[in-house]
């Protein structure tokens, strides 16, 4: 009789270990949702209130697809979707987004979008319903409905001045330290080396 016992056991065990990785296998084998992460950045002193589908958003908001994003007057909106690619809208924009693990796409209808970068050209529709494809460093306006290229930037248009102070101080900083009079540098202090004796 403890035979018999033995053996349910084993083949209880061994069945759900079958079950568990069948299921396993098949969770992990289905495609995930492509989510994107928005960051909000002021352009002024007020807190800006950029929407997602007509909520109040906050950097590090996730976006999914089929979302609604509007930028005020005092803010920019980077969306970044991960190897897709990453848009950015300027102040007074709203863009409709439509993202899959492939292409991102959506309708513009007010201000303008840049695509930062991307894995394949961004299909935009403008207010005036022509349609646009934008590859990286491109951008296109509501009104205009045209691509062009963007200004290339360093960190950000506005933030040229930023990087500039940090290699100055940068600069500044080295050229004191070569430059002074006292270069008596003494490594080690007064330590005593004991050695061992064979």
């Amino acid at each position: 009789m403890n035979s018999k016992v033995w053996f349910r056991r084993a083949l209880t065990t061994g069945l759900m270990a079958a079950i568990l990785a069948t299921y396993s296998m098949v969770a992990l084998a289905s495609p995930g949702n492509v989510v994107g992460e928005l960051t909000i950045n002021s352009t002024g002193n007020d807190t800006p209130n950029v929407t997602v589908n007509g909520e109040t958003a906050r950097s590090g908001r996730s976006v999914f697809s089929s979302s609604v994003i509007s930028t005020p007057e005092n803010a920019t909106a980077v969306l970044n979707l991960g190897r897709l690619g990453v848009v950015e809208l300027a102040p007074n924009s709203t863009f409709a987004i439509s993202f899959d693990s492939n292409s991102i796409s959506g309708d513009l209808s007010a201000g303008e979008l840049t695509v930062v970068s991307a894995a394949s050209p961004v299909n935009v529709k403008t207010a005036n319903g022509q349609a646009v494809k934008l590859n990286a460093g491109e951008s296109a306006s509501a009104a205009a409905g045209t691509a062009k290229k963007a200004a290339p930037a360093f960190g950000g248009s506005s933030a040229w001045w930023l990087w500039a102070i940090v290699f100055g101080g940068a600069a500044a900083g080295i050229i004191i330290a070569t430059t002074q009079s006292n270069n008596d540098i003494q490594l080690g202090g007064n330590a005593v080396t004991v050695s061992p004796v064979r």
